[in-house]
């Protein structure tokens, strides 16, 4: 299969482009090369940016385009109006923030969030004026700009489309902060403050089972959209343990009710990751029965962890990130 990759140094879209060489799969990367330009010697590199410059795809083909980088409607719609007559297949990568209400019934087919013109054309602004972002850099517009990019790809691609929404990712070559805390608090060892329950839901999923799904998709040129959230069954608990576990570590966890942390001014998520306070903890809850039954398998936690651990330690030092170690220790002072 020749495969374009929109991207392809970052992430997900480094675990599609490994993964596919390591299939024996043509593959093509477009971006603006810079990041990871030593990466991949002897793979076609096009150098471009999806939203200034598309010249570099013009007058090619290629089997299928995988596009994780997509995150404004007028970058989905031109390239897929470019491409439209040069792929067979084209997987965009999107998000469960599509949703504006999440809980154990959303499924495929569940509202989407929806943006007025006026905040569509001030991400647009925003991106023009300082080059392409991330997902985080748009805020709460991130869910209903995804939502637009899906609606863009289906109306050029039809039955071409394949839309993945992934919940949290994880996996070896994601520089976010957040497993990252657990890891290196883990690693740490003492007492650990850990949020709410052990059996509160969890889901995570790893990076390369994204990719190896969805090249499967692609080989088979099936399209539809597919909620991909993790797997049933994880658990906060299970978390701390694969952390104890991958890093090697003897740390003893104190569970704090929410109320208490809430109290405190613990903020959810941001100073203790993947913890979401009472409702809001139903983001945890979207299942991916559709793409299960599309062939999407979860490798373990455990092994998600480990591999990620070992990669981290060939990593420069971060900033540290998450709930400072001082007021951890304050919050544990009485327990």
């Amino acid at each position: 299969m020749k495969l374009l990759i929109l991207g392809g140094t970052q992430f997900l879209g480094r675990h599609v482009a490994e993964l596919a060489l390591a299939s024996g799969h043509e593959v093509t990367l477009f971006n603006r090369g810079n990041h990871g330009a030593g990466l991949f010697p002897g793979v076609e590199q096009l150098k471009g940016d999806r939203l200034l410059d598309l010249s570099a795809l013009r007058g090619r083909r290629w089997d299928a385009v995988f596009d994780a980088s997509c995150y404004l409607p007028s970058a989905a719609r031109r390239s897929a109006e470019l491409l439209a007559d040069q792929v067979e297949h084209y997987c965009l990568i999107s998000s469960i923030s599509v949703f504006p209400q999440i809980n154990a019934d959303t499924v495929e087919t569940s509202s989407l969030a929806v943006l007025t013109a006026e905040q569509v054309a001030a991400a647009e602004a925003q991106a023009v004026g300082t080059g392409s972002k991330s997902g985080g850099g748009y805020g709460a517009a991130y869910g209903g700009l995804k939502a637009l990019c899906e609606q863009e790809l289906t109306r050029v691609m039809g039955p071409r489309a394949l839309i993945v929404r992934p919940g949290f990712i994880i996996g070896p070559y994601d520089y976010s902060p957040r497993l990252r805390y657990w890891l290196d608090r883990m690693s740490e060892g003492g007492r650990v403050l850990a949020p709410g329950r052990p059996q509160r839901a969890l889901r995570l999923i790893d990076a390369r089972d994204i990719a190896t799904w969805c090249l499967d998709l692609a080989e088979r040129r099936r399209g539809g959209v597919f909620n991909a959230s993790g797997p049933d069954g994880q658990t906060m608990g299970e978390l701390l343990a694969a952390c104890n576990t991958a890093t090697g570590a003897r740390s003893e966890w104190v569970w704090l009710g929410e109320d208490e942390l809430l109290a405190a001014g613990v903020q959810p998520f941001q100073d203790l990751p993947y913890w979401l306070a009472g409702a809001d903890n139903a983001m945890m809850e979207v299942r991916s029965v559709a793409a299960m039954a599309a062939g999407l398998r979860f490798r373990p936690l455990l092994a998600s962890l480990g591999d990620t651990t070992a990669w981290l330690q060939g990593q420069p030092p971060l900033p540290s990130n998450g709930l400072s170690r001082a007021r951890e220790q304050a919050l544990l002072a009485h327990h």
